[in-house]
């Protein structure tokens, strides 16, 4: 057979016949021609509205529509325990190009975005930030998106039954309602330091977030007393309203900003320049939603209270010397930990803690662990929350421990209930240390930690001590001393009970 050369000179330009992008052996005539995505143009979006939400975050979807990876499911909790297509990362952000494409309009699909934690374990694990080498500052922006599209639906009148009455009381009462019967308001919003002594205002404020300030006040308790035992000054807000994070997450994205107006005044007002944070998702709102909303307004310094702990620890003003005797496993919160990258301080606590047995589990396997308390899941879907708690549970049952330890209030709430079922207790870190250095707490650790504290438990700590131990719970300080859970039995007892 003779090959017939085509005719060349036929052609009417450099694109007319095959090329190989970037060879050397192209036509220079290439580079005259712009580089053109193919395809039909998508229509114009009719509703202003959709038509900038997609101009805004079509390129963050297509980043992942377009790579074809669905690696990111594995690790999403809610994947984990449902298996819903529509409820993956790869669908949220496919929907987006969806609707450039004028396939899909936001009441075709808000529903379906309730249905995640914002814990970001997908941004982790999706090949497009793994390239990268920086797993914490270049990373596919989902939790973004979820939260753009929540936005969105709120603007179109579009709402989340839960979600909207939840954020009307919230906006009540300018405190979050805590799910359940919790007297919440502004006057009881520092009834948590009652004793303490706490000076109002100055230069360093504590912020308490609603979780803890009206439910879970263990934990501020132990903060303020740990923090006055080692001689740091700070006060509390004059008038702290709910940092807006939830209301931001779940897509009242004006609460959020007003709720965030409010208490920037009240600092300014109160010459405050520092703010330590307990709370992983409050810390998540001042770190990053306080700059967006006000840029270089917002000069007001963030610092966790763990990392400060750290930092006391290191310098001999806070010295652990009280043991405790449980056997635990460290639950990662996920706004710390894949949110924030902070993993390395909560175990140096951990570990300078006499008495405990510490079974750790590496911060990237906890990559796919969730409690399910975040994004807004348990307001509008609780019992998906319970699912996910309970596996975070299962897999802690796993390991010879009796305590599973948080560092974030609202992951406590359902790890408790999940935890309850599996006979294992559940600790905030701040109440730990605290015990370690002596301190009686006070304060209530929610309706399922209270019962456990007061219920003895004996033997050998881990998993021995709770299928084999004489009944459930915690410490119980009966009897002459504590009968477990502080390792303090031949005195007083540091546990952190009333």
């Amino acid at each position: 057979m003779t090959q017939v050369e085509p005719d060349r000179a036929a052609e009417a330009d450099a694109l007319s016949r095959p090329f190989t992008p970037g060879a050397p052996s192209n036509p220079p005539e290439l580079a005259d021609f712009p580089e053109t995505l193919a395809g039909p143009v998508p229509p114009p979006r009719q509703d202003p509205r959709t038509a900038a939400f997609v101009e805004q975050w079509r390129n963050a979807s297509y980043n992942c529509y377009s790579s074809g990876h669905k690696f990111c499911r594995e690790v999403c909790p809610v994947t984990q325990v449902e298996r819903n297509e529509s409820w993956t990362p790869t669908a949220f952000h496919a929907n987006v190009v969806a609707m450039e494409r004028g396939e899909l309009d936001i009441e075709d699909i808000a529903a379906d975005y309730v249905n995640c934690t914002q814990c970001g374990a997908c941004e982790l694990r999706c090949p497009n930030t793994l390239f990268t080498g920086d797993f914490y500052r270049f990373r596919t922006r989902t939790v973004d998106v979820v939260k753009a599209v929540r936005s969105l639906a709120v603007e179109s009148g579009i709402h989340q039954p839960n979600w909207q009455i939840w954020n009307e009381r919230t906006d009540l009462r300018t405190h979050e309602p805590v799910l359940g019967e919790t007297p919440v308001n502004q006057e009881k919003v520092r009834d948590w330091a009652e004793g303490l002594d706490l000076p109002i205002g100055g230069e360093t404020v504590l912020f308490v977030d609603c979780e803890a300030a009206f439910y879970r006040t263990s934990v501020p308790r132990a903060v303020a007393q740990m923090l006055q035992l080692a001689g740091y000054e700070f006060g509390l807000m004059e008038d702290q309203w709910c940092c807006g994070g939830p209301a931001a997450e779940m897509g009242y994205a004006d609460q959020a900003q007003r709720f965030a107006r409010h208490n920037l005044d009240n600092w300014r007002k109160t010459g405050t320049k520092r703010l330590l944070v307990l709370d992983p998702h409050d810390y998540i709102s001042f770190t990053e939603d306080y700059p967006k909303y006000f840029g270089e307004e917002f000069d007001i310094e963030v610092v966790l209270v763990i990392e400060v702990l750290a930092q006391l620890l290191r310098a001999g003003k806070l010295t652990p010397s009280v043991p405790v005797d449980r056997a635990i496993t460290y639950h990662d919160p996920c706004r710390l930990n894949k949110r924030k990258g902070i993993w390395e301080e909560p175990r140096e606590l951990l570990r300078a803690i006499p008495g405990l047995k510490f079974e750790d589990v590496d911060r990237v396997t906890q990559w796919s662990y969730c409690s399910g308390g975040g994004g807004g899941l348990p307001i509008e879907k609780p019992e998906l929350t319970a699912k996910i708690s309970a596996m975070r549970l299962e897999r802690a049952a796993e390991l010879d421990v009796d305590t599973l330890v948080s560092a974030c209030p609202w992951s406590e709430r359902p790890l408790s209930e999940a935890g309850d079922a599996e006979d294992i207790d559940v600790v905030d870190l701040h109440e730990l240390f605290a015990q370690s250095l002596g301190i009686t707490v006070g304060g209530s650790r929610g309706d399922v930690g209270d019962r456990r504290l007061a219920q003895e438990r004996t033997g050998v700590p881990g998993r021995a001590r709770r299928e084999h131990g004489s009944s459930r719970g915690g410490c119980g300080g009966g009897g002459g001393g504590c009968g477990g859970g502080c390792g303090n039995g031949s005195g007083g007892c540091g546990c952190g009970g009333h």
